[in-house]
């Protein structure tokens, strides 16, 4: 069950952590951006942060709520590396993987292991309707480092406010 968990998480990590926010400003972001623009990066931000509670607390149908449901995108690369050892295991293994935020929810609300998504410098941009969040990850099983990468997210904002319409993410799972 450990094996399949692990080979789970590796294709549908999401790693994040509020408590670790390292934010870069971009050039376009100064003194001079609209007051809506800064609320907006926040809202993001919060976004960030109600999917990384959601993760630790185990609650699938919270986190599924911060996608856009009608077409989010969940792509999972693995590195070079990675692939190249998983490619030596499996001879039928690919390098980019196409996954589902819907998958990981449930993973999420199933799974009895304790999950904590890390990340630092955090880059977002935003024009008020559409946003994007670049930061780099670890994610931890149990307190050990299971995998580690960087992801970039879309965010678009609808009538119910902002929602995740693509993640995707570089895998550098840890090897035993």
């Amino acid at each position: 069950m450990k094996h399949f968990i692990r080979s789970l998480l590796l294709a549908l990590t999401i790693p994040l952590s509020v408590s670790s926010i390292a934010q870069s400003p971009s050039g376009a972001e100064g003194n001079s951006a609209p007051a809506g623009l800064a609320s907006d990066t926040v809202d993001v931000q919060h976004v960030m942060g109600a999917y990384h509670e959601a993760v630790l607390a185990h609650d699938g149908a919270r986190l599924a709520s911060l996608f856009l449901p009608q077409c989010t995108l969940w792509l999972n690369v693995l590195s070079d590396d990675a692939y190249a050892r998983v490619k030596a295991k499996k001879h039928d293994a690919v390098k980019v993987r196409l996954g589902s935020y819907t998958d990981f929810a449930k993973l999420v609300s199933a799974s009895k292991v304790s999950f904590n998504p890390t990340h630092t410098h955090l880059q977002l941009n935003s024009d008020g309707t559409v946003a994007s969040a670049y930061f780099d990850y670890v994610f931890l099983i149990d307190g050990k480092e299971q995998n580690r990468g960087s992801e970039t997210w879309v965010l678009v904002k609808g009538a119910d406010g902002w929602r995740i319409a693509a993640v995707t993410y570089s895998s550098n799972p840890h090897t035993s």
